[in-house]
């Protein structure tokens, strides 16, 4: 078995789940009152919760078909996460030009997705590993290029001829998230005729 399931969970298992980013900050008082903040991540970790809703027998069944199949905290998977999976805001359509993508050199052809949250000094820049097949749109100078291929598995987009030197490339795209099963247990209750609930259903982003 792969540490990677590339498949999602049952898609109703998305509604009502809840959750997002996670960072972890080191604070220390000093005796003048005044504070020092550090981080040891360079970026966020998003956890979510995807059980608590009430669902279908038949869905609480495909869930856990899901949890069984990837044998619970072992093997990594997509999740969509509907607050932040595309390039652009989440009611908007994706273009080419939505997100910076890198500047030709003359040399490389490779490049890595990226979504940037904030602007200037502030900006934090988000590597996307796991684009939707078929939803990456690529520009050169805003218009758009049909000649790349870019790989599902770890979001790299590879040029087929070098951009020239000072080229500004662009992208926009859908995502999913890389997460595990935070537990190795559901908890399944029946809650009406046909439909009942998982009472907790969490998650955790991976490093892929």
């Amino acid at each position: 078995m792969t540490s990677f399931h590339e498949g999602l969970p049952p898609l109703a298992t998305a509604i009502g789940s809840r959750g997002g980013p996670e960072r972890r900050t080191e604070v220390v008082t000093l005796g003048s009152g005044r504070e020092e903040r550090n981080t040891p991540w360079a970026h966020g970790r998003r956890r979510y919760d995807i059980g608590g809703a009430l669902a279908t027998l038949d869905d609480l069944q495909a869930l856990q078909t899901f949890f069984e199949a990837r044998r619970g905290r072992l093997q990594a998977f997509r999740f969509r996460d509907f607050a932040d999976w595309k390039s652009c805001p989440p009611l908007q359509d994706v273009v080419p030009t939505d997100q910076p993508l890198g500047t030709g050199d003359g040399a490389a052809t490779t490049f890595q997705l990226v979504k940037v949250y904030g602007e200037a000094e502030d900006a934090y820049v988000r590597p996307i590993r796991k684009p939707v097949a078929g939803a990456v749109r690529v520009a050169v100078n805003g218009l758009e290029t049909g000649a790349i291929s870019v790989s599902h598995s770890d979001g790299l987009v590879t040029f087929a001829s070098t951009p020239p030197e000072g080229a500004v490339l662009t992208a926009g795209f859908h995502f999913d998230t890389p997460v595990r099963f935070d537990t190795d247990r559901l908890d399944v209750t029946l809650e009406a005729i046909g439909a009942g609930r998982a009472a907790a259903v969490p998650l955790v982003e991976v490093l892929v």
